[in-house]
């Protein structure tokens, strides 16, 4: 039968076929060894790490198909809202990168990007420039978990005070792939499992579907669901915001949980808390309406629920956008979540952000930030987290699953989630609120015109080149025993068997594709990721160099480095005015003429490498000794009290550890090799990288990783056991090799044919005659 079949393929054959250890491939070489666990902070039990990556190989490159783990777009930003417009910025895989220093660096610049392209509905080609340059990076179909502790090191970009950046560290379901509108039409931000025919309509993937082909399951609703670990709000606000309890300024941080369906009925107005009660005269009279919002939120140290944003109404879709949404799939998405108040030095040098993710049904989501310490004009302490110095943390806000069943039924997301990280600019976050008439609404730092649409200071803010989101490190940290924690089980991997996306990925492959011009050289959302074929010049292009194997051997690995002196590049206006001051009055600064991907200072100043451990002071904090630079420590233009001048993390060591250069070699570069079962494309060069074991990309940069199990979609193809044999790799050269020998083979062929058949038909009396009976 069907049932015993599937059984003996799931539990027989299977383990058979994917023979493979039981240890995850996700984890990071240079995760040191006290971090392969963590302590949850709500339930005090034991996770276990199944993902890192610590950025601390410089140079790797993230374009689509050089790294196993991450992709960086090369993309216009099309995120429409419901009134269209919003996105400024061009996605380029160029503005991200990995620094001497071990930091993931996205760049944000100013750099027109121009393309053309065919608008449908007036049937014409039209032109689009975006005058800024910036960078994301996703796991998405490649390295997706749900449920466990996502823990982010992170500095944010530009300055505190001038709002216009909009950097992000966020999950979204699988099912959706962020910045294509065509998968995420309808799709997003759904966490609904019940079968509403109201609803239905609007909920691509609904509980009320029977027949859910691509490999869904039947009567289960979906969506791509999105978990906002930080959201940054830059800016100036000269005081507290209105209506946030305890007061909260600029700039800040969202913590958010998406989710739809939202409240569709007397919701909270924007920059207002929630009305809980309903207030009387004396006459009896209602002065307000209590409002429907979720219950048993919890809020703690300097973290306020956000009145300014209760979510996104999709409603019916102009002609501007992307993707088409008629009126009976409108629909109501909440925005669930806090702002928490954040300081110049979250800017400066990296700040922990934690979150706690219990799937499902009966689950629960928890974010965790670093304490600090603020003083104010004369010294004295007027805030205290924690112990003041990044130590301890602060748990920012809880939301628990009966907050959103008891409002509209849905859930805490239980989809298999990717992590993405990017810096956008949009006119709808952080943007002056509203405009004079006489300002013609552009955004063109070089247009004078334009300026009176940007805050104070951001032009002058990109034109130093020197704004970039930098992260630090990533872990994923999971729980091995599912009655310990709340929810669902945890699980890694794309395309669970109970929550499956690859088949229906492939069957809407166009939906997770970009759009023409840029679509032409794609065959699939995601190309294949290179195994070597980088050109270089010498081993060092391909990761090699280093020391004897004898050395490595005996400890040099587990060594942890520092660069001399290296710190992290602050931007720093004064200087920057000082900088262009000096080139004069009506030049502008080598800086600004020729803005170059960041690199951090003192790296290229000084290369040697000293075995020691190195703590956050090192990476941007001030020196104790160099008292007189207190100043450089906070900000100019900053109506806000001063930073301790304490270090963060006091004099405990970083938990990260800079990448050894003795490590054993990740390639070499070699002339290219086109054997019969060669790896790697034909290549113009004269060399080309090839990998060790354990490491792909072009230039073997990155770590080789993958899932340790099938999902679904493997679970249900035929599979040999010659699967995972090499297949040949043919070039020009052996077509025509084989070409000529199958040629002779078939000469001597016909040969020996005609050799026969003259043979027996000669007729020289050597023929037998048939016998006759007398």
């Amino acid at each position: 039968t069907k049932s015993f079949q599937r059984i003996f393929t799931m539990r027989i054959v299977l383990p058979l076929l994917f023979f493979r250890t039981t240890t995850c491939h996700w984890i990071d070489e240079d995760t040191p060894s006290n971090l392969l666990t963590t302590t949850s902070l709500v339930d005090g039990t034991t996770y276990h790490l199944v993902m890192s990556d610590e950025f601390n190989t410089p140079h790797r490159t993230f374009a689509d198909g050089h790294d196993p783990t991450w992709t960086a777009l090369d993309k216009s930003d099309d995120d429409y809202s419901a009134s269209g417009g919003g996105s400024l910025h061009f996605y380029n895989s160029s503005m991200v990168t990995t620094t001497p220093d071990g930091m993931l660096t996205i760049q944000t610049v100013i750099d027109p990007t121009e393309w053309t392209h065919y608008d449908a509905l007036e049937k014409e080609w039209k032109k689009e420039k975006k005058y800024f340059k910036s960078g994301m990076v996703q796991s998405w179909n490649k390295f997706c978990f749900t449920g466990g502790i996502l823990e982010v090191d992170v500095v944010l970009p530009g300055e505190p005070d001038i709002g216009g950046l909009w950097p992000a560290v966020w999950l979204l379901g699988n099912l959706g792939r962020a910045t294509y509108e065509a998968s995420t039409n309808n799709i997003w931000p759904w966490s609904y499992d019940k079968c509403d025919r109201k609803k239905q309509e609007s909920q691509s993937i609904s509980a009320c579907n029977e027949a859910n082909h691509f490999g869904l399951n039947k009567f289960q609703g979906r969506g791509a669901t999105e978990i906002d670990l930080l959201e940054l709000m830059g800016g100036n606000s000269n005081g507290a915001l209105p209506a946030t309890s305890p007061p909260i300024s600029l700039p800040y941080v969202d913590m958010t949980l998406q989710v739809a369906p939202g409240i569709p009925d007397n919701r909270p107005q924007s920059g207002s808390q929630p009305v809980r009660n309903i207030d009387r005269t004396h006459s009896g009279y209602a002065t307000s309406v209590a409002q429907i919002w979720y219950d048993n939120l919890t809020v703690a140290g300097n973290t306020s629920l956000n009145p300014f944003f209760y979510g996104t109404y999709l409603g019916e879709t102009k002609k501007n956008e992307p993707v088409t949404r008629n009126k009976n799939q409108a629909f109501q998405a909440d925005a669930v979540g806090a702002m928490k108040q954040i300081v110049p030095e979250h800017f400066k040098t990296p700040h922990t952000f934690r979150l706690e993710w219990q799937p499902g049904r009966g689950g629960r989501l928890d974010w965790f930030t670093k304490s600090y310490k603020k003083l104010d004009e004369n010294g004295t302490v007027i805030h205290v987290e924690g112990d003041g110095k990044g130590q301890d943390w602060e748990h920012s806000l809880s939301i628990p699953d009966s907050a959103l069943d008891a409002v509209m039924g849905s859930k805490i997301p239980e989809e298999p989630s990717y992590i993405i990280l990017n810096t956008a600019i949009s006119s709808t976050w952080a943007f002056p609120y509203s405009l004079p008439d006489w300002c013609p609404k552009c955004y063109d730092c070089d247009n004078p015109k334009c300026q009176c649409s940007f805050n104070p200071g951001f032009c002058a803010m990109m034109k130093t080149g020197k704004v970039a989101l930098k992260i630090d490190s990533v872990r994923v940290y999971q729980s091995k025993d599912d009655s310990a924690h709340d929810g669902r089980p945890h699980t890694v991997g794309c395309d669970p068997v109970e929550f499956p996306t690859r088949e229906y990925i492939k069957g809407f492959e166009y939906r997770y594709m970009r759009n023409p011009p840029f679509v032409y050289e794609d065959k699939h959302p995601l190309r294949t990721v290179k195994h070597g074929g980088g050109e270089c010049e010498v081993d060092e292009d391909c990761g090699g160099g280093g020391i004897e194997q004898s050395d490595v051997e005996m400890g040099w690995e587990q060594e942890p480095f520092v660069q001399n002196e290296a710190e992290i590049d602050v931007l720093d206006l004064d200087s920057y005015h000082a900088n262009e001051s000096a080139a004069g009055s009506g030049g502008e600064s080598d800086e600004q003429e020729n803005p170059r991907p960041l690199v951090h200072s003192g790296i290229e100043e000084s290369s040697q490498m000293t075995p020691k451990t190195r703590s956050r002071r090192n990476r941007g904090l001030q020196q104790e000794s160099a008292s007189s630079k207190e100043s450089d420590v906070n900000l100019i233009s900053l109506d806000k009290p001063p930073i301790s001048s304490e270090s963060r993390e006091d004099k405990e060591p970083d938990t990260k550890v800079v990448s050894n250069p003795h490590r054993k070699p990740k390639g070499t570069c070699t002339t290219a090799n086109y054997g019969l079962f060669g790896s790697g494309s034909v290549s113009s060069a004269k060399k080309q990288c090839r990998c060790n074991e354990g490491y792909t990309g072009p230039n073997c940069l990155s770590i080789d990783k993958h899932d340790d199990t099938p999902g679904a979609y493997e679970l249900k193809k035929v599979t040999t056991l010659f699967q995972d044999m090499p297949h040949p790799y043919l070039t020009p050269l052996h077509v025509f090799i084989v070409g000529i020998m199958v040629g002779v083979f078939f000469v001597f062929l016909m040969a020996d044919i005609v050799r026969k058949s003259s043979k027996s038909g000669n007729g020289n009396g050597s023929e037998l005659t048939p016998l006759r009976y007398q």
